[in-house]
């Protein structure tokens, strides 16, 4: 046999045969394991799908799997005739002994483009592709870049197997990538390698036939947009990629233990925004799963619906707080989110038993989640599906957020929620493309053309030209704050707002704009013009029209929120009457038709966070993050001291820092800010915990004591956050390395900063600078509040390291630090 590719086929079904309803035993093989005696027939590959299923390998070891037919791809159907001259075969130069050897210890290797033709059936095909990113060879794995087409999708562009296996969390050696691929009527499935000026590779490539109603299915109901009032209509012009398939409260379920597809799924405890708060985790192994038309049996494996995560039987840990899974996607795309449900206890016999809510992405997708009532039973499984949209703003990469919470107003038996299984896919663009920024904002341009293209582009960025406008336009902004400060401020009187009382609101001090004036500044709310999306709703670019155009930030509450209500009120009551140079300014308000909308300045750069981590902006200089600093740090001292009374701000995060065209830092984002102690004899409030993971107050959390020196903790993250450009939590970091500030603070200690600040900035901090700002740092984080300095000693700190930095930038280390 040839030194090439092998294919096997796997319970082989002629292509006719290839349906939904073909359902039955495979036979023993080594993907379903031999039933012991006494061992029930119904665990993991009792019933399975029985799919038409090819895998290409390089160099199989038969002798592993001795059912299996194989054959060398240099001599194979699915592969072009002049295989032996238009790509090569190869070893890696240095082996892992934790990488197993099938199929990840050959390649082929393809200089030029180069297709594979798969004779298939119509319907939906799995398609994985294995990659082990080593130097094949002469060739050098760094210089590796690629696309990969399956007919009309561009499913990788410009792809780095080696650069995104660096970013793998948690960090591993090889990268698999799967898709979900719709056959037409051509009953091909071309899958082509693009080298780009360099040279493609593949160690495997698996293809799997899938049930034609288990992810699309056009006859049933179409899949609801969250939050928007639209729907989503599969066709054969929407593929998936899986971004994400979790055994939610179990362990791994290898591709083995699956119903037949051969899909991983992993153990969520990665994704879980708090470990071991309020939450429970069940393995019922024993329990009888009754698989249904509705939830066949190849939906998911058994295993997944016995085990699942409660928020436990804590009432008032569970009425305070979510059960909240964090995922990081791509920005711009829309995701397909499928959550699985089994009820099981004794907990949730009838309907209203349990009722839960469920929010992705800061957004209400279901209020009355009861999985008795959809179910029919116990026992019985079932899944809903949820489009969830994410704008395509500065960020590449976004967080979106899963997040489960009892519904006390269905006054159910348990005041708890549940979830037994996740799956998340990207969908294709209307071009068909999945293509992505590889990491660290590598480009790679296609030509020589390509490259000098690139480096005029360099020369005149976006931001430039943004920042020529924005300045030719400053003044009419003013003129026009001016004439409708003037013209139409109305004076109003107490109303609804979102559907609950709340205090008159401060039109003497901001414009009210009607709901028309809105709908036209963002083009009916139109999700190009999206710029970010919150924990309050979605943030719009907006345009208001009045003799001359000026552009603003429109934020939008979803309406009949009784917790955004409020925090609607604090906000234009609270920042209504502000006015400093480092807050940002609240230009208006709406609150027609049960609508909650906040009008602010526009801020032309963004929030920082943009401009630290995950983003294709360019690295910020030290001298930048330093000016950055201080203004963030002057707008928290006004808030501190500068006012009637003390403000607390209770979010402070880099997210809620803008930057405007001049890079001046503007405190935002005052819905959950605080009035502070109003008698010199009180130091606190005591308050339920409200902030962002990663930023609390160790001491508020613990004893809900709320104080001035929260925020002063809070900014000593984002301090941290300056200085080592990643975020404040990374779940799925080592664990020494999970919490930045709990890291910062051990490598202080240790004498090991060089390896936690951002290597942009290794050249470029004089040391004694650094020094005055890691001792600020050090002093906002203290866990005891009595220590740490006011906001007034934090900004003092920053100017003098500005002040120790002066203009040099080109110190040559990052120096040592004494205790």
């Amino acid at each position: 046999m040839s030194r090439g590719f092998l294919t096997r086929n796997i319970a082989y079904l002629p292509p006719k045969h290839e349906q939904a309803s073909s359902l039955r035993l495979l036979p023993p093989s080594p993907f379903c394991p031999r039933r012991r005696s006494g061992q029930p027939a119904t665990i993991y590959c009792s019933r399975l799908y029985s799919p038409q299923l090819w895998l290409l390998l390089h160099q199989l070891n038969l002798t592993r799997w001795p059912e299996l037919g194989a054959e060398g791809d240099s001599q194979s159907k699915f592969s072009p005739y002049n295989t032996q001259t238009t790509s090569t075969a190869s070893t890696p130069t240095k082996k892992i002994h934790s990488v197993a050897q099938v199929p990840y210890m050959t390649a082929r290797i393809f200089p030029n483009n180069f297709t594979y033709s798969f004779p298939v059936s119509s319907g939906l095909k799995f398609v994985r592709f294995y990659f082990y990113p080593a130097t094949y060879g002469a060739v050098d794995k760094s210089k590796s870049f690629f696309s990969v087409t399956a007919n009309d999708f561009t499913l990788l562009k410009n792809f780095s197997a080696f650069l995104t296996m660096l970013t793998l969390e948690p960090p591993a050696a090889v990268v698999v990538k799967e898709f979900i691929i719709p056959v037409l009527r051509t009953q091909f499935l071309n899958i082509t390698f693009i080298s780009l000026n360099s040279y493609a590779f593949i160690n495997g490539i698996e293809v799997v036939s899938i049930p034609n109603n288990l992810y699309m299915d056009n006859t049933r109901d179409h899949t609801k947009f969250v939050d928007y009032n639209t729907f989503f209509y599969f066709d054969g012009t929407t593929a998936l990629e899986t971004m994400y398939r979790l055994n939610v409260g179990g362990k791994d379920v290898s591709g083995v233990d699956d119903t037949g597809m051969f899909r991983t799924w992993v153990d969520d405890s990665p994704y879980v925004l708090i470990d071991n708060f309020g939450m429970t985790v069940y393995d019922l192994p024993n329990d009888t799963i009754r698989y249904t038309t509705e939830t066949p049996s190849y939906t998911a494996p058994e295993i997944v619906y016995k085990t699942f995560r409660s928020m436990g039987s804590n009432v008032t840990a569970n009425l305070n707080s979510n059960l909240t899974w964090k995922f990081t996607v791509d920005a711009g795309f829309n995701y397909l989110f499928r959550l699985h449900f089994c009820e099981t206890l004794q907990q949730a016999v009838y309907e209203n038993d349990r009722v839960f809510k469920i929010f992705i992405n800061s957004q209400t997708a279901e209020v009355n989640a009861d999985v008795i009532l959809w179910s029919g039973s116990q026992g019985i499984p079932v899944y809903k599906d949820y489009i969830v949209f994410t704008p395509n703003g500065n960020q590449r990469k976004i967080d979106l957020l899963l997040a489960l919470h009892p519904n006390v107003d269905a006054k159910p038996q348990c005041l708890d929620a549940l979830l037994n299984g996740v799956e998340i896919f990207k969908l294709n663009r209307s071009d068909g493309s999945f293509g992505r920024h590889n990491p660290y904002g590598v480009v790679v341009p296609t030509s020589p053309e390509g490259n000098e293209k690139l480096t005029e582009t360099k020369r005149m960025s976006p931001r430039i030209i943004a920042v020529i406008i924005v300045i030719s336009v400053s003044v009419i902004i003013l003129g026009f704050i001016s004439f409708r400060m003037g013209k139409r401020a109305k004076k109003l009187v107490s109303r609804k707002v979102g559907g609950s009382n709340c205090s008159p609101l401060p039109s003497h001090l901001c414009f009210h704009f009607s709901f028309a004036e809105i709908k036209a500044a963002t083009k009916n709310f139109d999700d190009g013009l999206i710029i970010g999306v919150g924990g309050f709703g979605n943030v719009y670019k907006g345009y208001v029209e009045d003799g001359s155009c000026s552009t603003v930030a429109i934020k939008r509450l979803k309406s009949g929120s009784q917790q955004g209500a409020h925090e609607f009120t604090t906000e234009i009551s609270t920042l209504s009457k502000l006015r400093h140079r480092h807050i940002v300014s609240l230009i208006g308000y709406c609150d027609e038709d049960r609508e909650m909308i906040l009008v602010y300045e526009y801020m032309n750069c963004g929030t920082l966070r943009d401009h630290l981590y995950g983003t294709d902006n360019p690295p910020l200089t030290w001298k930048r993050r330093l000016d950055i600093c201080i203004g963030a740090a002057l707008g928290l001292e006004y808030l501190h001291t500068g006012t009637n009374h003390l403000i607390i701000h209770r979010d402070v995060k880099t997210t809620n820092i803008l930057l405007n065209e001049n890079w001046v830092a503007k405190v935002s984002d005052f819905g959950l800010c605080k009035i502070g102690p109003t008698n010199v004899s009180i130091t606190h409030i005591s308050t339920a915990v409200k902030g962002s993971f990663g930023y609390l107050d160790p001491e508020y959390f613990k004893l809900q004591h709320l104080t001035e020196k929260s925020d002063v903790y809070s900014f000593g993250v984002v301090l941290c956050e300056i200085l080592c450009a990643r975020p404040p939590l990374v779940r799925t970091a080592l664990k020494k390395q999970v919490n930045l500030a709990e890291w910062f603070r051990e490598c202080y200690h240790e004498d090991k900063l060089d390896e936690i600040v951002d290597p942009f900035l290794k050249n470029g901090i004089k040391p004694e600078c650094l020094k005055k700002f890691v001792e600020v740092t050090m002093s906002c984080l203290l866990h005891d509040r009595s220590k740490r300095p006011s906001m007034k000693d934090v900004v003092g700190g920053l100017q003098f390291a500005l002040q120790l930095q002066g203009s040099s930038c080109d110190s040559p280390n990052i120096p040592e630090l004494d205790d």
